[in-house]
């Protein structure tokens, strides 16, 4: 397993973690990328555009000439396609873009991203988010000590109220819960910044820092 150092938001060491291999140790699957990533962007299309056929423009009901004698061509409507105005002919209609992913591939997917991510160095950890409040100055300030630049990528726990207002009115971050994970996003974005709980798979190292599940130590404890 790889170790990557977890700091705290001013840059400071506090440990270490080792990341899962079958989380951010696989060899990238280049194809199952492509496949769901493309079916990703295609469930984002609203699917709304539409056009009129023949039928559905108004007019034309009756027919243009007679269908012989006037030297001209034979029409039977003045909104067949090929007349201005007309209907158009295999025209888009509404329709869901939607395409149908197994599970495991979406699994592989975003696994063989944060894999290819881990290998450029590109996974920082940090120990918790210490917002005392919601201040756009604060979140600068912890990118720039944790050498985090370009598109950013940030995974925090939703009920990070602090957190998800301090990072919101960076245009180059964006901010999902762990349950948002995903390949495309991952890939967008220059790094991917976890906490210790929302690292998937992640275990704490000897000599790292507590895990996070533990509980905070009483006031006897502290004075021991």
């Amino acid at each position: 397993m790889a170790d990557v150092t977890v700091r705290t938001m001013t840059g400071s060491d506090s440990g270490s973690l080792q990341l899962d291999d079958s989380v951010f140790g696989i060899t990238p699957n280049t194809a199952v990328l492509h496949q769901v990533v493309t079916a990703q962007l295609a469930a984002r299309r609203s699917g709304t555009q539409s056009t009129k056929t023949r039928a559905e423009v108004r007019g034309g009901g009756a027919k243009p000439w007679a269908q012989k004698g006037t030297g001209r061509a034979r029409h039977g409507s003045s909104r067949s396609p090929i007349w201005r105005g007309g209907g158009v002919a295999l025209g888009p209609k509404p329709r869901s873009y939607a395409q149908k992913t197994p599970k495991k591939m979406i699994r592989l997917a975003l696994n063989s991203a944060l894999s290819d991510r881990a290998s450029e160095g590109r996974v920082a950890v940090v120990d918790a988010w210490d917002f005392e409040a919601p201040r756009t100055r604060d979140a600068v300030a912890a990118l720039e000590a944790l050498n985090v630049e370009g598109r950013v990528l940030l995974v925090a726990d939703r009920g990070d109220v602090n957190t998800w207002k301090s990072f919101a009115n960076l245009g180059h971050v964006h901010v999902i819960s762990p349950g948002e994970l995903n390949a495309y996003d991952v890939l967008v974005c220059d790094w991917v910044v976890f906490t210790q709980a929302t690292l998937p798979g992640g275990s704490a190292s000897t000599g790292s820092s507590a895990p996070v599940d533990s509980e905070p130590a009483t006031d006897e404890e502290e004075e021991e």
